[in-house]
């Protein structure tokens, strides 16, 4: 089913799922035609938010636009091997450089977040810059800010809405090879290399991939393969010292303080996927990572079924997400958010104990 309406700023919501994405007329002309891009995504990038964007990155050059990709802050090394990785410019980094890049852009895609605050400052800087703005975002709740938006939560990932988009502009058959590797790493990452949030559209995606060259064996190494010894370290760390389980509430926790950190020397990127062990416990239905950075405590829950740890999120944390992957930050101490945390239980016994 796919439903388009008409809103604000000609804003256009497109929503969709295993068929082609509806591309408004206007967006379709524009594109035809050389354009100056920047394409942004959020903060702490994940595979999703550097496979959609180099994927598109890759895709539009083939008609000529100049593209550059901005995020706020840096990525996980293990995507350094991603074709076009090298060029990404990092806020954080080199803010002068970045503003006057995006001085020059005349349309911004915005990829895997559905907020301008999800991008910090370099969201503040692009407020009121002028330009068409597209987001393609899978996440719930998304702002109506740009002038074309596709959003659709059922989405495995933003990779499979890029697929999507290219497809619907009728260009599936030039999705080469290392676009193909940058839409299946998104893939592999936001699902777990297949194991949630999976539909049927995505293994069709997949099959074309691979016939179109990709080597998903590849993908799967750089993305589960590439860890140093410390990361096996810490994963130890965190199993036999910083975990906690309480099963009258099927739920388990691993923490980690800002001394860890230090002992560890945990870089950004060394924590990733470690909340999901957690839900390798067969009683467990909530897991939650909850960890000391410098500034904030963050927060990352992860959910079996129909437990939606998105509104657990938001109601006590100010944080959202996905149903069953979500985070949010905590301003107060670790040991106080833990303690919230611990103190919401008793109120989704029901849910959390519900088979």
């Amino acid at each position: 089913m796919v439903k388009l309406a008409i809103r604000a700023k000609q804003c256009t919501f497109a929503c969709f799922l295993g068929i082609n994405m509806e591309i408004p007329a206007q967006l379709r002309q524009l594109l035809r035609f050389p354009q100056n891009v920047a394409i942004l995504s959020h903060r702490n990038p994940d595979g999703d938010a550097i496979g959609s964007s180099l994927a598109l990155k890759h895709f539009l050059e083939m008609y000529g636009h100049q593209i550059h990709v901005i995020f706020p802050s840096e990525f996980p090394k293990e995507f350094e091997a991603l074709p076009g990785a090298s060029d990404i410019l990092i806020w954080d980094a080199e803010t002068e450089s970045c503003k006057q890049v995006l001085l020059q852009k005349n349309l911004f895609f915005f990829l895997d977040f559905n907020a301008l605050n999800r991008i910090d400052k370099l969201g503040d800087f692009v407020r009121d810059l002028p330009g068409i703005r597209v987001m393609i975002d899978h996440h719930l709740y998304p702002e109506e800010t740009v002038d074309y938006m596709f959003s659709e939560p059922a989405a495995s990932s933003t990779c499979e809405m890029i697929y999507q988009f290219i497809e619907s502009l009728g260009d599936a058959d030039k999705i080469s090879e290392q676009i193909g590797m940058c839409i299946y790493t998104g893939i592999v990452t936001d699902t777990g290399s297949f194991r949630h949030a999976t539909n049927p559209n995505i293994f069709r995606i997949t099959a074309h991939l691979i016939d179109n060259g990709l080597k998903d064996t590849q993908v799967q190494d750089m993305v589960f393969n590439s860890n140093e010894e410390k990361n096996l370290r810490l994963l130890g760390h965190c199993l036999a010292n910083r975990m906690e389980y309480w099963p009258e509430f099927r739920t388990a926790m691993i923490w980690l303080s800002k001394k860890d950190y230090e002992i560890f020397n945990i870089q950004r990127g060394d924590t990733e996927g470690i909340v999901n062990y957690l839900l390798s416990i067969r009683e467990v239905k909530l897991a939650a990572f909850i960890h000391n950075q410098p500034t904030v405590v963050k927060l990352s829950l992860r959910s079996k079924g129909n437990l939606d740890v998105q509104a657990i999120c938001k109601k006590h944390f100010n944080g959202g997400g996905h149903k069953n992957a979500a985070g949010a930050y905590s301003h107060s101490s670790l040991k106080e958010t833990i303690e919230k945390f611990k103190s919401i239980l008793p109120a989704y016994k029901s849910e959390l104990t519900d088979m």
